[in-house]
């Protein structure tokens, strides 16, 4: 009888830690999440400062979104637009996109197009690329991603917006050609995006 009711203690202990362990798992989860979520939101704020000038816009650009999905994003994946206005007036519009077709997969980006159709930054958000080599498209690491400042697309785009190596204007890194190509797909497929939707978007 002692044996047996040190078994339903013991499973009974058992089971109160599970619960507490599970509560408290629950818990930090909640608000580890919600760490995440807010660090999530000011690293892409930080982003959005660096790759659209602050005075060409005074509304909320985090909260002024839609949700849009293309192949020309990169993906049929939902992405986000963001709305910079002045007055009321569309300014630019800064596009989660994606390239596909990494050295190491698909990278992020976020693209920011002004009224007229120019480039007014780009940053890479999220990627795998090698240490060294293909992740030179990240600013932490080199200024290449700096070099679309002011691009757009003109009657020589199908030219202009390769590598040097296939032709184009655009650099790419000793050793690391995919990548590059990538990105600068990704930027001009934006553009292009743009480009056919201008109208309605700008009218929003």
């Amino acid at each position: 009888m002692d044996l047996i009711a040190s078994i339903r203690r013991n499973s009974l202990g058992l089971g109160l830690f599970a619960v507490v362990t599970a509560g408290i798992i629950a818990i930090t989860n909640q608000l580890t999440k919600e760490t995440i979520a807010n660090n999530i939101i000011e690293a892409q704020l930080a982003a959005f400062s660096e790759i659209l000038p602050t005075d060409r816009y005074n509304n909320e650009l985090y909260t002024d979104v839609i949700t849009l999905s293309d192949p020309l994003l990169g993906s049929t994946e939902p992405h986000h637009a963001y709305f910079a206005r002045m007055n009321s007036e569309v300014t630019a519009i800064i596009f989660e996109t994606t390239a596909p077709g990494g050295y190491n997969g698909n990278l992020d980006l976020l693209v920011a197009i002004d009224k007229n159709g120019i480039v007014t930054g780009t940053r890479i958000i999220s990627h795998k690329e090698t240490p060294g080599l293909g992740d030179k498209v990240d600013i932490k690491k080199s200024p290449w991603v700096n070099g679309f400042v002011g691009t757009f697309l003109d009657e020589n785009a199908e030219k202009h917006w390769q590598v040097k190596k296939d032709g184009g204007a655009f650099d790419q890194f000793t050793g690391a050609t995919i990548t590059p190509r990538a990105v600068v797909r990704s930027i001009k497929n934006t553009l292009t995006y743009f480009e056919q939707n201008k109208d309605s978007l700008l009218k929003r």
